[in-house]
């Protein structure tokens, strides 16, 4: 098993499809869920900064890795927000009775909920493996704020920015999350906010991961600030949310569609952002990927300067999560079996300096 060790430094018919698919609300803010019933979520607008509202019980069975997962409460300008919360059991091969622990924030797809991301990455087991604690929080209106334009439906574009903060704060201070060991993943619209908290909270991060989402551009634009290991995992045939991004999507009844970057120019900002230099690509068995190396006088402040940006395009894979066992909704093409997106990314968060092997 890896060993999460304490950072070194801180710091066409398929766009006719796409067309389709946006005007029905899957795009980076929009896309409908794999699987899995939603679970009951909070809704509302923001208010003032309060304290935990509570905890409760809740849904993922155990195994011999991964404890049952409770469902967890914390108010957060004024709205009780929900998550799921997974802990490595004591025999989890890299848990540890006392000291601090890694932690993954996982951001579902719009649409969809804290259950059917677990479902769809079996997150929780790979991580309790790894003796990880897992967030899976529930979006407003099953969707994140993942751009930095109000909308009628998000008046308060930076609200599930602050939930976020606030969410890694308490589970640092009441679970011993290890506040150098904070990560963040997502799917879709889940992506895009993950790559929005890397953006604008860098320090806050050790690294960062996206599956089929890409950073917002337009009147939306999120702009890297930082230096922050990020990995961009992406469909070459995604029919939902395109490679090449959409830079003039369709207005969208009931929630706007936001604008994109490229997966590569998403990446590139990253890179920018952290001093790397030149990006070398080379075609690995069933998807490409494309490493740029942070600069060796990249500032980071207290946070690493150190780690790679990454990109990986899985080919014949659609909008989807690549080696997952739950199959997408009609339309989102298909899953990528070159790689397992799950264990790809756990272990380039545990080692963001060293390019990943191939699948398993």
């Amino acid at each position: 098993m890896l060993s999460f060790g304490e950072p070194s430094r801180r710091r066409s018919g398929v766009l006719a499809l796409a067309l389709v698919l946006s005007l029905a609300g899957c795009a980076t803010d929009s896309d409908r869920p794999d699987a899995a019933p939603p679970s009951s979520g909070s809704s509302g607008t923001s208010g003032a900064t309060s304290g935990v509202a509570g905890t409760g019980t809740g849904g993922a069975a155990g195994t011999a890795t991964a404890a049952p997962g409770t469902r967890e409460q914390l108010r957060v300008d004024g709205d009780v927000r929900q998550y799921l919360l997974h802990r490595p059991t004591a025999t989890s091969a890299s848990a540890t009775a006392d000291g601090p622990r890694p932690l993954v924030v996982a951001f579902h797809g719009r649409g969809a909920d804290a259950a059917e991301l677990r479902a769809k990455t079996r997150l929780e087991k790979a991580a309790a493996a790894r003796g990880m604690l897992v967030a899976f929080p529930e979006g407003l209106g099953q969707g994140w704020g993942a751009g930095t334009r109000a909308t009628k439906q998000r008046p308060d574009p930076d609200l599930d920015v602050r939930f976020t903060e606030a969410l890694i704060k308490h589970l640092v201070r009441t679970e011993g999350a290890d506040p150098r060991r904070i990560y963040v993943a997502g799917f879709s619209n889940g992506g895009s906010m993950a790559l929005r908290m890397a953006a604008e909270r860098p320090a806050l991060l050790a690294g960062a991961a996206s599956v089929s989402g890409q950073l917002p551009t337009g009147d939306a634009a999120v702009e890297p600030t930082g230096p922050v290991p990020v990995m961009v995992v992406y469909g070459a045939d995604d029919p939902v949310r395109p490679l090449a991004g959409l830079p003039s999507p369709p207005p969208d009844p009931e929630e706007p569609i936001l604008p994109t970057r490229s997966a590569r120019d998403t990446a590139a900002a990253f890179a920018a952002a952290g001093g790397a230099g030149e990006p070398v690509t080379r075609e690995e068995k069933g998807y490409d990927r494309t490493v740029w190396r942070s600069g060796a006088d990249a500032s980071g402040g207290d946070r690493r300067p150190d780690g790679t940006v990454q990109l990986l395009v899985v080919h014949d894979a659609g909008h989807t999560w690549p080696g997952s066992t739950v199959p997408p909704p009609e339309g989102f093409g298909p899953v990528g079996k070159a790689l397992d997106a799950t264990d790809t990314i756990l272990d380039f968060f545990a080692h963001p300096d060293r390019a990943p092997g191939p699948g398993r």
